[in-house]
């Protein structure tokens, strides 16, 4: 690490994007300080109050990140496993070692037999996308990224084409905002400011969700909708608006086409059917329907919670719908968002190395990782970054079982050391945003930007692009797109003749270091129509309702639900003490009173699925209903009584469109210890 000169300032204030998976993409102010080292370290964040998304304010976890970058545990060397520990190497140990046996496994089971396996634990173009680019040049099984956004995103694409919305500062015109199975105080906090101001402007708030969290107690109106059965209560609002004759005919002749189809099927959904579904009153439901239907411009922001069943993609497409039935999406303020990430129309041909990919290459499912890791599944490499698969897939322990076969050898490259790094044959230590340079799209809003290095690497750390780059080099790789600079990358995705691109020039991101696409002032989206096919809003095919194929039963009585945790992303933030104490220092399992019987708060109990089992204290609340079981973040299992992810307990089915995961579908019981 070089230090910085003795006369520098002892402290200054860097401006860098969040790199996590959340949709605000925040800009953030950091505040380096200069040890009596030299070497200047993170130790404090916050919101940068020039952007006008993040308008000043970090939210609950990420205020926190310095102390997840300066944590002791961090890796800061490579290590190896040596005699079941891991033990320090040097960088050119660790890498000649991997290559070698990447060269011996190509050569005798070629391509095949290496898996990549990675999420969303950077957003960065660089160290989260184009790193691909190693495994597409062997020719190694793509992985399909399902474990939570694709049945939303096929469900959208059906219907709409991109994924467009409406954006964050338009959501004050609203006068009805229906927060449909998102908690967005927690998973999208910066839409707070805007759905305030709309509420100062009259708007009404209406949450729903199957159990009562921070967003229910913020918006006007909570409905605790059955879990899975929001393709019902969407159909049963639609034919209360069409038979009240709420509906928008001009936009529905001119921008959509199906829609008879759709009323066909909605007219089976008497608001008497609908309620015994939902479990909604009936008042509710018609309340529900005259908000959206007649106290417009309604905004829909919908999270990917419903989707997290195994009908879910059809739910999300059977909501999103809802505004082309009112023709909201011609009024500034009324339509719905899923995601904004369409917007970014970047030249992607040759990110990741897209234009390798072969015709016919072999496809893993990530949600289906456990089965992967069996020695069936025929993969002797696995290469893991970016995600923490020993707490955050489906079917955990034996997943973790997988990962400690003795002949696959597992290579990770983490800034944590997570459950998934503890199992590494090889733990290659990776560096931060706050460490290396990359591009940020957001799918919150439409900000690109661009990140400088502002620290410089601790350690021997490195970003996944240099381990890669090196690992090519020595396999004699000769693809030019894999030994891109964050310089060159940046110059690839601008070149593109997208308006929205216009005067985005590699230049004046850099010196910016955020600029806003070029979106028409007043943009609708989908008022004429949508970009499909047909180049209309599809009704057709009609969503059709299916009640979840686990149902509950004597023998497993609770659907699980495990949604996020306010002071948790995912597993990100699983180390740091302050927000696990914030959290209730372990995880809990929520039982309604109805079905919590004899057990009281702060009792173990054993929650057991078909897949699994795990031990969790109780905290009994009607903020749940009966017949589910809440349990909220993706705590590492080192923070549980058994010390197992919740994760042991979900299973690999995937849903209905998209290949997605199913964490809200699980039937489990309850067992006293």
């Amino acid at each position: 690490m070089t230090a910085v000169p003795s006369n520098s300032p002892a402290t200054r204030q860097v401006v860098l994007t969040c790199p996590l998976d959340c949709p605000d993409a925040c800009r953030l102010k950091i505040t380096l300080e200069r040890g009596a080292d030299g070497i200047e370290k993170a130790v404090k964040l916050t919101g940068d109050a020039d952007h006008p998304i993040t308008k000043g304010f970090a939210c609950a976890k990420t205020v926190h990140y310095p102390a997840r970058q300066n944590h002791p545990e961090r890796p800061l060397s490579p290590m190896k496993r040596v005699d079941g520990e891991l033990m320090r190497v040097s960088w050119e140990q660790a890498l000649d070692e991997i290559a070698d046996h990447l060269r011996e496994v190509l050569a005798r089971r070629g391509p095949d037999a290496v898996l990549r396996y990675h999420y969303a634990g950077t957003m960065g173009l660089m160290e989260g996308h184009h790193v691909h680019g190693f495994f597409r040049a062997l020719g190694a099984p793509e992985l399909d990224e399902t474990i939570c956004a694709s049945a939303g995103t096929e469900a959208w694409r059906l219907g709409y084409g991109p994924r467009y919305g409406v954006l964050p500062e338009d959501v004050a015109h609203a006068q009805t905002i229906v927060l449909w199975g998102i908690n967005s105080l927690s998973t999208n906090s910066h839409l707070t400011p805007f759905m305030t101001q709309a509420r100062k402007n009259g708007a009404r708030i209406i949450h729903i969700d199957p159990y009562l969290n921070k967003t229910g107690r913020y918006a006007d109106t909570h409905l605790k909708l059955r879990p899975g059965t929001d393709t019902a209560l969407a159909l049963g609002v639609a034919r209360e608006i069409i038979h009240q004759g709420w509906t928008d005919a001009a936009y529905l002749n001119e921008a959509t086409q199906g829609f008879e189809e759709f009323k066909t099927e909605a007219d089976a959904w008497t608001l008497e059917r609908t309620a015994e579904v939902t479990g909604l009153g009936v008042a509710e439901i018609t309340e529900l329907a005259r908000a959206i239907g007649q106290n417009g411009p309604t905004y829909i922001r919908v999270g990917y919670g419903m989707t997290r069943h195994q009908g879910g993609g059809t739910a999300l497409r059977a909501v999103t719908l809802l505004p082309a039935l009112t023709g909201d999406w011609r009024r500034r303020g009324g339509g719905c968002t899923l995601s904004t990430s369409g917007a970014f129309h970047l030249n992607r041909t040759r990110l990741g190395a897209a234009h390798l990919i072969r015709d016919g290459v072999k496809h893993v499912n990530m949600n289906e990782l456990a089965d992967a890791l069996e020695t069936s599944g025929g993969f002797e490499m696995a290469f893991i970054y970016n995600c923490n698969p020993a707490v955050v897939a489906p079917d955990s322990m034996r997943v973790r079982a997988g990962l400690q076969r003795e002949d696959l050898k597992v290579i990770v490259l983490e800034q944590a050391m997570t459950e998934t790094a503890r199992l590494a044959d090889y733990l290659l230590p990776a560096t931060t945003f706050m460490e290396h340079p990359d591009i940020y799209t957001s799918y919150g809003h439409t900000w690109l930007a661009h990140n400088r290095a502002e620290l410089d690497a601790p350690g021997e750390t490195r970003p996944n692009s240099w381990v890669f780059q090196q690992l090519a080099k020595r396999l004699g790789l000769t693809e030019p797109s894999l030994f891109w600079t964050v310089d060159d990358l940046l110059q690839e995705v601008l070149d593109t003749n997208h308006p929205f691109l216009d005067g985005l020039t590699p230049e004046a991101l850099k010196a910016a270091g955020t600029l806003s696409l070029n979106i028409p002032e007043g943009w609708l989206p989908y008022a004429n129509g949508a970009p499909t096919p047909s180049g209309k809003v599809m009704f057709t095919p009609a969503p059709i309702y299916t009640p979840t194929k686990a149902e509950l039963s004597a023998e497993y009585p609770l659907r699980l639900l495990t949604p996020p945790a306010h002071h948790f992303l995912n597993s990100t933030y699983g180390m740091l003490g302050n927000l696990t104490r914030a959290e209730g220092n372990e995880p809990h399992v929520l039982l309604h009173p109805d079905d919590a019987g004899h057990l009281v708060s702060g009792q173990l109990v054993r929650i057991v699925s078909e897949t699994g089992r795990a031990v969790r204290r109780v905290r009994v609340t009607d903020e749940t209903q009966p017949g589910v079981a809440v349990v909220e973040g993706s705590w590492w299992g080192l923070s549980a009584p058994d010390g197992e992810s919740i994760n042991a307990v979900t299973s690999q089915t995937l849903t209905d469109l998209g290949g997605g995961s199913t964490f809200h579908g699980t039937r489990v019981r309850v067992e006293q210890l």
